[in-house]
């Protein structure tokens, strides 16, 4: 195992569109899929530029940028529109749903649908401890609405310290049942429970990646085959902003790396010659 995650080329469809199959192909490489998560444009473009071929999206940037609070199936539309503005790009995009926005499966399947004809190949579903019938009826309707999309079924036991293994495992076990193409456990992190649950079932691990818990190969070691990075980059993001302000504030000159305005400029799908300053 690398220091560094591998990032992995594209696959595209006839038509020259990223392929869903090329996405669940990823999580069965030698490697676990390594996973960035854009809040926008620019976030998605500048990953794609370093490289990587399939990204996320991160429901608490996409609420926060909105100013609307996040898990409270309050971003279906936000969600939705930086769907169709990424769909496009020249990578795999996941879009993190929250819930799927609705108590109702169908709903979640017809959210779905819209999805995939935006361009995603990935969806992203939590059961916020909810009833488990229920969340595998919403993977059961996606499937049923959007075939080709990749369901990542996300329970919540240790994100919200409830539940422990067994119950992961019961809610995971359903959750595959009913179609889920992998299953996700944010919070995870003791490594012994993780290779548990690898163990248990029967389709790709996600392990949200933590700074206190284990790094991207030991995760591979035990055999995760996804790990996404979650609201992270969002938040270092802004605490980065808060540094320089602070910095600026108090007569020190800002450390760390930042895109001139030239280039954060070409990020966008229209952006201004490169000559130009402000």
């Amino acid at each position: 195992m690398t220091d560094s995650p591998r990032v992995t080329e594209p696959h595209a469809d006839a038509v020259g569109r990223p392929s869903p199959t090329a996405f669940a192909a990823l999580h069965h490489a030698a490697e676990p899929l390594f996973l960035p998560n854009a809040w926008d444009h620019a976030s998605a473009t500048a990953l794609a530029a370093r490289g990587f071929s399939a990204i996320g999206t991160t429901s608490l940037g996409v609420a926060a940028a909105a100013g609307l609070p996040d898990g409270a199936s309050a971003t279906r539309d936000e969600t939705l529109r930086l769907a169709r503005v990424l769909g496009a790009g020249p990578f795999l995009l996941s879009v993190d749903a929250e819930d799927g926005y609705s108590e109702d499966p169908a709903a979640v399947g017809e959210f779905a649908r819209d999805l995939a004809a935006a361009g995603a190949v990935g969806i992203n579903l939590e059961d916020a401890l909810g009833p488990v019938r229920r969340h595998a009826d919403k993977i059961a309707a996606v499937k049923a609405a959007a075939p080709g999309l990749f369901v990542n079924a996300r329970t919540d036991t240790y994100w919200l310290g409830e539940g422990g293994e067994r119950e992961t495992l019961r809610r995971l076990d359903a959750y595959q049942q009913a179609g889920a193409d992998g299953v996700f456990v944010p919070g995870l992190t003791d490594p012994g429970t993780i290779a548990a649950v690898v163990r248990r079932v029967g389709v790709p691990l996600n392990i949200l990646y933590s700074p206190d818990g284990p790094s991207v190969p030991h995760l591979a070691d035990l055999g995760v085959r996804r790990v996404s990075l979650g609201s992270l980059l969002y938040r270092r993001a802004l605490g980065a902003a808060l540094e320089t302000v602070a910095d600026i504030g108090t007569g020190r000159r800002p450390l760390g790396p930042a895109p001139s305005y030239a280039e954060v400029d070409g990020l966008s799908r229209h952006g201004t010659p490169t000559g130009t300053a402000r």
